[in-house]
């Protein structure tokens, strides 16, 4: 494979090529093929943004289709026929039948912008400053973003400029499972000298991604809810990795039966890997002055197009819902017995996640990083996560087949016990 220009040319901060180091050029459902014609199954997607796989024929039509008729590709933020059909379709598919009723802001096109417009809007909406995160939380690395994202590596990566607005708290069983977070958070609202100056809003991830794929529990969600509510502080759930059915529901807190202020979304929002993001938030929130916040690439045309044709064709009833349940099941079942076996050889490791959110903890990065390592050499694509890289992480498409899943569970079985027999 011709690697030397992609190596020479492109930057040091690359990173998935370092691990998958083979040059991709075709992409089909669940499988990657390199330019030497093997294929390898997909447990990556795009870092969550391909729930529907690679090229579903279905979307890539819709798209198709509108390029042929010279739909308008980029708009700003005028009115189109794209987004009008993007509107009513989220209106009608995803927020009636759940009993939602937000405004929809579009910002510039990825997860870091969304979490950047939110959290300001938060601020504009109260007059208050203080953001409250969580550990281990990860929200974009743009300066607003990384305030609230908890990664010491990304934080340090500012060349020394501190970042501000933001104060963290420990996530649900940070401290053991003996430790109530929530009381902790609970202590330094009621207490007028505990240095925490009354947050214009708290964000969090229902199940942490890059932190690990540390679920929160639903009980905790609820509770920091009314929390929120009791003190007036506003409420945003990062759904970018977990939201558009990732976790087995459209909305990754639909679990907890709650309903957040503020809700932003990405990565598999536009069904295609196509860049695009929104802000959801309660009308009244909607504070902005027109362009106080804007974007050259926000509403971009063809990511609404495969938006709107991937919440007809996925969410117009729960049969999609109810098989990410299914094979989140079997996945964690797998994982189970992949734990159970590691723990036997003294690897400490265990199982959690969510819905197709799912990882196996195994203890270190080194750990992790040779399974990876060696399922790649097997045919699967698989990364990491976590504080110290210690997560095998799986992130399938939602649509995998039965087949390719038991195929990548069973290289992912076989990498373990090859890296540790």
């Amino acid at each position: 494979m011709q690697t030397e220009i992609l190596e020479r040319m492109e930057s040091d901060v690359r990173t998935y090529s370092r691990s998958f180091p083979v040059v991709f050029t075709k992409a089909k459902g669940a499988r990657l093929t390199s330019e030497d014609g093997r294929e390898y199954i997909d447990f990556l997607a795009g870092a969550g943004t391909l729930n529907y796989g690679h090229n579903h024929p279905e979307l890539k039509q819709a798209l198709v289709d509108y390029l042929m008729d010279d739909g308008v590709v980029h708009g700003l933020d005028m009115w189109t026929q794209a987004k009008r059909d993007y509107l009513e379709t989220l209106e009608e598919v995803i927020f009636k039948p759940r009993g939602l009723n937000y405004k929809v802001h579009l910002p510039g096109p990825t997860g870091t912008n969304a979490v950047e417009a939110a959290i300001r809007l938060a601020r504009v909406a109260t007059g208050r400053h203080n953001i409250v995160a969580f550990t281990n939380g990860f929200h974009g690395v743009t300066m607003g973003a990384l305030a609230t994202t908890g990664n010491r590596k990304f934080r340090e990566a500012t060349g020394g400029i501190p970042t501000q607005g933001g104060a963290f708290m420990p996530f649900d069983g940070y401290m053991g499972d003996s430790m109530d977070t929530l009381s902790y958070f609970e202590k330094l609202l009621g207490d007028n000298s505990s240095g925490l100056d009354l947050p214009a809003a708290v964000i969090i991830e229902t199940v942490q991604g890059e932190g690990g794929i540390n679920p929160a529990g639903l009980d905790w969600l609820k509770r920091l809810e009314s929390i929120c509510r009791s003190h007036d502080i506003l409420l945003i759930v990062d759904d970018i990795q977990a939201g558009c059915g990732r976790t087995g529901k459209f909305f990754s807190f639909e679990h907890a039966g709650i309903t957040p202020d503020i809700v932003t979304n990405s990565k598999s929002l536009s069904g295609f890997g196509l860049p695009f993001a929104h802000v959801l938030m309660r009308p009244e929130l909607d504070k902005w002055k027109p362009g106080q916040y804007n974007g050259t690439f926000r509403g971009f045309g063809m990511a609404m197009v495969t938006g709107t044709a991937a919440l007809k064709r996925f969410w117009s009833d729960d049969t999609l819902e109810r098989d990410v349940q299914r094979k989140g099941r079997v996945v964690a079942d797998r994982f189970e017995k992949l734990a159970a076996w590691l723990t036997e050889q003294g690897i400490d490791a265990s199982e959690r996640g969510r819905g197709l959110m799912r990882g196996l903890d195994v203890g270190t990065g080194d750990n992790a990083d040779k399974i990876s390592a060696e399922a790649f050499k097997r045919g699967l694509i698989i990364e990491t996560s976590g504080h110290d890289g210690h997560v095998v992480k799986c992130l399938c498409p939602l649509t995998i087949s039965d087949e390719d899943l038991l195929e990548g569970l069973d290289i992912l079985d076989a990498s373990t016990k090859a890296a540790f027999a």
